[in-house]
């Protein structure tokens, strides 16, 4: 399949013809909202098919309707989704990824509405690789799970209507990428001091622990980062350890470093004195009551 030579013919035609045209090249299509990327189907992207008969029908109903592609194995490609989102720019850490060689087999490029671009890939038949997102670093994988929009199909973007377009046809050879390796460069797994041992053999998994930190929103940031400190203090964790496992985390989320320091203080705190409570109940003389003998004590 050349998928560039696809995309580039797709970007001057019309929606309904560019769907037809997918579909007639075995790439399963679905409609999307017009100048948006909802999908019109009721089970969205699982309903994305080849059938032509049905993909007529769709674009009768929906004449402007934008066109969809499962990615993964149905559709046989990747899409590696560099964002642009406010301050997010996700060009710099793809260009860090390229010399990596994590990067530099791609088939297509094609420009979003958003002012990023779709990096198209062919999939590994052997391989199922799920859809991530790298937010931080401004990195979506559209893989197992996922979908996105394809030329010719327009968004309404802040500035007015903007087109999906072809930019680049990647090389004669591309290949696969290594979605997992690109997400471990992109985002590092923290490489855990030998204490957290302690609290993963009771049963604490502190990387998902600091994961769930990272991924609250504004008004329940700090009240997380008290119930995960507290669940590692629980675990036998010093203040300096925990600061190591969930400060990165809750920093990302939003909370400065100053309020970050305190609450894990504070939490390690309130952990040890009901740890220091319980010991001390656990420890008090139960007290035998003598055996009754009918008699009334004055």
């Amino acid at each position: 399949m050349d998928i560039a030579r696809l995309l580039a013919t797709a970007t001057g035609l019309d929606p309904a013809a560019a769907a037809r045209q997918y579909a007639e090249a075995g790439i399963p299509v679905f409609p999307c909202t017009a100048g948006g990327k909802r999908p019109l189907t009721t089970h969205g992207f699982h309903d994305a098919s080849t059938d032509p008969s049905q993909v007529a029908r769709w674009w009768a109903r929906w004449p402007h309707a934008n066109v969809g592609m499962p990615t993964g194995n149905a559709s046989g490609l990747e899409v590696v989704d560099v964002d642009v989102h406010g301050a997010i720019r996700g060009f710099a850490a793809f260009e860090r990824a390229r010399p990596e060689g994590l990067t530099d087999h791609w088939a297509a490029f094609v420009r979003t509405p958003s002012g990023g671009i779709h990096v198209y890939f062919p999939v590994d038949p052997d391989q199922v690789q799920p859809s991530w997102q790298a937010a931080s670093a401004g990195i979506d994988f559209r893989g197992a799970g996922g979908y996105v929009v394809v030329p010719p199909s327009v968004v309404v973007t802040g500035v007015g209507p903007s087109s999906y377009e072809l930019i680049s046809a990647g090389k004669s050879d591309p290949g696969p990428v290594d979605a997992r390796a690109l997400r471990d460069f992109l985002e590092p797994r923290p490489v855990w001091p030998v204490a957290f041992a302690t609290a993963m053999r009771r049963g604490i998994d502190v990387a998902r622990i600091a994961q769930w930190v990272a991924t609250r929103g504004e008004g329940e940031r700090n009240r997380g980062l008290f119930w995960a400190s507290c669940r590692l203090a629980e675990s036998g964790l010093a203040p300096d350890s925990i600061r190591a496992a969930l400060a990165p985390a809750a920093e990302h989320a939003g909370l400065p470093a100053p309020e970050v320091a305190a609450t894990i203080r504070s939490a390690h705190r309130a952990a040890t004195v009901a740890a220091a409570a319980t010991s001390v109940h656990a420890e008090e003389p139960r007290l035998t009551p003598r055996p009754s003998t009918g008699q009334v004590l004055s």
